[in-house]
């Protein structure tokens, strides 16, 4: 092969485009690496908007680091981007693996190592990456320079760098995590890395040194990363195993969340992110308590709306009054009505509510679906996740409980779950604080359930919480005797001043954050 300095038109033409496609890539590769730090971060030490900051600060500062580092590269450039794109191929490739290995294999409670590990993958990968478009760069420059001025150049560079940056942070939520897993994908794009370095070893092999030594490097890398690749879902398996401690029967990622559903002696768990969500055998106390005192103050409700809860427990205990003609559902992520809806042990957890003929479905964000709509209800059950990320803060602040006031009827009620008001004292009473401030009376309320602990609800309504004295048959936990003693609160889960939690400071999700790490 001719130097590309003197190489044909046509080839000279080919080399170009070569080079421009893989700026590409590499961009892609790069925010891959970004990504699936924050996911795993955010995954296994808790879901906050904290680990995707403090991951992505620290990866863009080692960006930044990387190219400052390129100067000192005056030698080679060919051969050093070769070895740098092996590198993060291989590094960043098994980034995810390696962190879904330690935190398995830490006792619980040991996020420190963990931490370590992660912010230092991080910040190397970072470097790594911040090293590659400084040199493609230059090396375009030397070979392409009669054909392109620098503007000419910095402009196509970072056209295809920020084309390739677009297009994967539209699919690593829609298509790469819900398809391939967090493993896979980090694998699947440093298979890609060591790729460009294949290609780039070709396309300037006259100008590498040791040309051996860089195939076997090649060689090398492609092995490591598609074993990892052949047992990615062994690795997974293993790694959740040891995570949840139970039989795993169902997992998979959604374009929302990663959902598991494990099996033991004692009964069926899910877990959304990491986070339990219910465990069958106390999980009537939990829907028990949170549906039936709004549905049976009312007395004659025949409209309900069920916010979140795609599970369908929330809407097994609504369907216990006959007297409901209609409820709407509308719950985020389709793959949980789904498989709560066609999974037979699933679907006989919540007595095949989602296939009742009086349920609507509606897959959609409920803040958004709620500022559309004119409908009311008698009844509105709300059943979010905790409020740990300002996604899901925003369904706990001011604007949302007035969307809810305009959806209720006359007489109707509104009930929220609301964390714990023991462990999170000051995270429950803002709630209480928030859904006053729009007009609404609070009812607040807890009950035990044994794998949550003391656990906080909250009615809203118009007039004052009227004491019902009549509940369907066959409750286990709630029964015109038990409600009172829920509205019972001793001195340590007793009401503390709070602020409002609103769009504009979202001051719940910071509370919570401190109030259950210092649990952890």
């Amino acid at each position: 092969m001719t130097d590309a300095t003197t190489a044909s038109p046509s080839r000279v033409s080919a080399a170009e485009a070569l080079l421009l496609v893989s700026v590409f890539f590499i961009a892609a590769c790069g925010l891959v690496y970004e990504l699936a730090a924050g996911a795993l971060a955010s995954y296994l030490l808790g879901d906050s908007v904290l680990q995707f900051s403090t991951v992505i600060g620290v990866y863009l500062f080692a960006m930044g680091l990387g190219s400052w580092l390129s100067r000192f590269v005056e030698r080679q450039l060919v051969g050093v981007f070769l070895q740098v794109e092996l590198l993060v191929g291989v590094i960043g490739g098994l980034m995810p693996a390696a962190l879904f290995a330690v935190h398995s294999l830490l006792p619980p409670g040991a996020d420190t190592p963990f931490r370590v590990l992660l912010y230092g993958l991080v910040l190397l990968v970072g470097t790594l990456v911040g090293l590659e478009i400084p040199l493609v760069m230059r090396i375009l420059k030397r070979h392409f320079s009669a054909r392109y001025g620098l503007k000419d150049l910095v402009s196509q560079v970072l056209t295809f760098d920020y084309l390739g940056a677009l297009l994967v942070a539209l699919a690593f939520p829609l298509v790469l995590v819900p398809h391939l897993g967090l493993v896979r994908t980090g694998v699947v794009f440093g298979l890609i890395n060591v790729a460009v370095a294949i290609w780039a070893l070709w396309l300037f092999r006259a100008e590498v040194r040791a040309r051996s030594s860089m195939v076997a490097a090649c060689a090398l890398s492609t092995g490591l990363l598609m074993a990892a690749l052949l047992g990615a879902d062994r690795l997974t398996t293993w790694a959740e195993d040891r995570f949840y401690g139970e039989d795993i029967v169902f997992k998979q990622s959604s374009a929302y969340q990663r959902i598991v559903v494990t099996e033991g002696r004692a009964g069926t768990r899910l877990f959304l992110n990491g986070n339990l969500q219910f465990h069958s055998k106390d999980e009537y106390r939990y829907h028990e308590a949170l549906v039936q005192p709004a549905m049976a103050a009312h007395g004659a409700p025949k409209r309900v709306l069920v916010l979140g809860g795609g599970d369908g427990m929330a809407v097994r205990e609504v369907l216990r009054h006959p007297g409901v003609e209609q409820v709407t559902l509308v719950e985020l992520d389709p793959l949980m009505t789904t498989l709560f809806r066609d999974s037979p042990k699933l679907a006989a957890l919540n007595g095949h509510a989602l296939s009742s003929p009086k349920l609507r479905i509606i897959n959609t964000d409920a803040f958004g679906w709620l500022e559309q709509q004119t409908e009311t209800f008698d009844v509105i059950v709300i059943d979010f996740p905790d409020p740990s990320n300002f996604a899901l803060g925003k369904l706990y602040t001011a604007s949302f409980y007035e969307f809810v006031d305009q959806h209720l009827s006359a007489g109707g009620y509104a009930v929220v779950q609301t964390t714990s008001p023991l462990i999170a004292r000051r995270s429950y009473w803002t709630v209480v604080t928030t859904i006053e401030s729009v007009g609404l009376t609070a009812t607040p309320y807890h009950a035990h359930v044994p794998s949550f602990g003391e656990w906080g609800f909250i009615l809203a309504s118009r007039r004052p919480f009227r004491m019902p004295t009549e509940f369907p048959a066959g409750l286990r936990f709630v029964t015109p005797q038990t409600l009172p003693t829920l509205l019972a609160f001793p001195p340590d889960m007793a009401r503390v001043p709070t602020d409002v939690n609103r769009l504009s400071n979202q001051v719940l999700v910071q509370t919570f954050e401190e109030e259950w790490g210092a649990v952890h």
